[in-house]
C-alpha cells in the first residue's frame, strides 16, 4: 500500500533535505510536486487542496525557513499532516457496554464483507479474549450463510445455526437471544450487500439497526476501487449512520487514494486494514504509524506487535538452544520461513523497517520476496527427513531430486543451503560471543571480519 506515493514523496523531500538552506520558492515547487503526487495516487481534490493548503501554512514561515534543518522540519511538517488527513489517533473497536456487544458489518457485495466479518471476529478472540459469535442475515446471496460457517469453523469462532426460510430481521433476534443467554462477549452480524447501493438495501439495514441497536456499524470498502470506496462510505454514512470502516485489499492497493481521503471526507474513523486473503491478516489503523510508512520512516512498533502475536515463547527458545548448540537443521529454518508468512510475508515486514524505500531496487534485485519465501519452503518440503536433519547428505544427485519434486533449479536449491549454513555459522558465532562480547566486537565479531 502507498508504494507508489512513498517512492514520489521520497524523492520530493530527499531533494529539499539535502538543501543546506530553503527559499519559499524552494518549498512551494516541493508543494506543487507534493500536489501532483497526492493526486496521481487517487486522492480526493478537496483533500490534496486542503492538505497543501495546511502544509504550506506552516512550512512558508520564518522559523523554518531559518531552521538549521529547514529540509527536516518540512519533512516532519509533512509527516504531521498525514498523521491529520488520516484521522490523527487510533480508533479501536467499541466494547465498552453490557455484553454482548453487537456489531453490524456492513457494504456492497465483492467488497470481502463476508470474510472481513471472520477476520474480526478472529482478532477479537485471539487479541481481545473474547467470546464471539457470528451470524449471517444474508438470505439473499446463494450460500452467503453456509460461507461464514466454514470461515467461522476455520477461525474457530461459533456461528449461529441455520434455519431456512427465516427473515433477517428474525436471524438478529434469534443471534442477540443465544448471544445473551449463552455468554457471548460480542455479536458480529455479517448483513446482505449489493452490485450498488439502493433504497431496498438501505431501508432493510436502517430497519435492522434500529432493531438490534448496534455499538459499532462497520463498513467494509474496498481499497483497490480508490474513490469508488470514498463515495460508497459517503452514501453508507448518510442513509444509515457509520460508526468505522474497515479497508480491505489494501495489499494489492499501491496508491493509497482511498485511505488518505475517506476519514476525511466522511468523517468515519479507518478502524481496522485486512493486509491479505488469511483470516490473521487484519490489522488495527494507526495513522501515525501509516504515516510513518508513506515517508519510510517505517512502523518498528508495528514489527513488533506483530513479532509478538505470531511468535510462540516456548518454540523461540527452544530455538535459542539449539541455535547455540549448532543443531538448527532445515526444519526449524522452514519453521522460520512460515513465521514470516503468518506475519505478512516479507514485503509487509519490509514495510516496516525504516528506509526500505531507498533500497527498494536492489531488494527486487536479490530476489527478496514472498515469491522466494514459497520457493524455499518448496525445497525443504522436497527433502526427507533425514535430509532436512542432516543437511551434508545433499549431494549432487539429492539436490537434482530435490529441485525436481519442488519445481526449482539446482542453483536455487544451491543458494537456499548456503544461505542455511551462513545463518547456523553466525548462530554460532553469537552463541559463543555471548551478550558482552557482541557489545564489545559489534558485527564486525559477529561476521568473523
Amino acid at each position: 500500500m502507498f508504494n507508489n506515493l512513498s517512492q514520489k514523496l521520497g524523492e520530493i523531500l530527499d531533494k529539499l533535505k539535502k538543501r543546506g538552506a530553503l527559499s519559499e520558492a524552494d518549498v512551494e515547487a516541493a508543494l506543487r510536486e507534493i500536489r501532483i503526487a497526492l493526486l496521481e495516487a487517487d486522492v480526493a481534490l478537496p483533500v490534496v487542496k486542503d492538505f497543501i493548503a495546511q502544509v504550506k501554512e506552516r512550512a512558508v514561515g520564518q522559523e523554518v525557513i531559518k531552521s538549521i534543518t529547514p529540509g527536516q522540519m518540512v519533512v516532519k511538517i509533512v509527516h504531521d499532516q498525514l498523521v491529520e488527513v488520516l484521522g490523527s489517533e487510533n480508533v479501536a473497536l467499541n466494547l465498552v457496554t453490557n455484553p454482548p456487544a453487537i456489531m453490524m458489518v456492513v457494504g456492497l457485495q465483492g467488497s470481502g464483507k463476508t470474510t472481513s466479518t471472520a477476520k474480526i471476529a478472529r482478532f477479537l478472540k485471539t487479541r481481545k479474549n473474547k467470546k464471539v459469535l457470528m451470524a449471517s442475515v444474508d438470505v439473499y446471496r446463494p450460500a452467503a450463510r453456509e460461507q461464514l460457517e466454514i470461515l467461522g469453523s476455520q477461525a474457530e469462532v461459533d456461528t449461529l445455526e441455520i434455519i431456512k426460510d427465516e427473515k433477517p430481521l428474525e436471524i438478529a433476534k434469534r443471534a442477540y437471544s443465544k448471544a445473551k443467554l449463552e455468554g457471548y462477549d460480542v455479536l458480529l452480524l455479517d448483513t446482505a450487500g449489493r452490485l450498488h447501493i439502493d433504497e431496498e438495501l438501505m431501508e432493510e439495514l436502517t430497519a435492522l439497526k434500529k432493531a438490534v441497536n448496534p455499538i459499532e456499524t462497520l463498513l467494509v470498502a474496498d481499497a483497490m476501487t480508490g474513490q469508488d470506496a470514498v463515495n460508497i462510505a459517503r452514501n453508507f454514512q448518510e442513509k444509515i449512520g457509520l460508526s468505522g470502516l474497515i479497508l480491505t485489499r489494501v495489499d494489492g492497493d499501491g496508491r493509497g487514494g482511498a485511505a488518505l481521503s475517506i476519514k476525511a471526507i466522511t468523517g468515519c474513523p479507518i478502524k481496522l486494514l485486512g493486509i491479505g486473503e488469511h483470516l490473521e491478516q487484519i490489522e488495527e489503523f494507526h495513522p501515525e504509524r501509516i504515516a510513518g510508512r508513506i515517508l519510510d520512516m517505517g512502523d518498528v512498533l508495528g514489527l513488533v506487535e506483530k513479532a509478538v502475536e505470531t511468535i510462540n515463547r516456548e518454540e523461540a527458545e527452544e530455538l535459542a538452544r539449539k541455535a547455540g548448540k549448532g543443531e538448527f537443521d532445515l526444519n526449524d529454518l522452514a519453521s522460520q520461513l512460515r513465521q514470516v508468512s503468518k506475519m505478512g510475508g516479507m514485503g509487509s515486514l519490509l514495510s516496516m523497517l525504516p528506509g526500505v524505500g531507498k533500497i527498494k531496487e536492489q531488494i527486487q534485485g536479490a530476489g527478496i520476496s514472498d515469491q522466494l519465501v514459497k520457493k524455499q519452503l518448496a525445497i525443504i518440503s522436497s527433502m526427507t527427513l533425514k535430509e532436512r536433519k542432516n543437511y551434508k547428505l545433499l549431494n549432487g544427485s539429492r539436490r537434482r531430486r530435490i529441485a525436481v519434486g519442488s519445481g526449482t533449479t539446482v542453483a536455487e536449491v544451491n543458494r537456499l543451503l548456503k544461505q542455511f549454513q551462513d545463518m547456523r555459522d553466525m548462530m554460532k558465532r553469537m552463541s559463543k560471543m555471548g551478550e558482552k562480547g557482541f557489545k564489545r566486537q559489534g558485527l564486525r565479531g559477529l561476521l568473523g571480519r
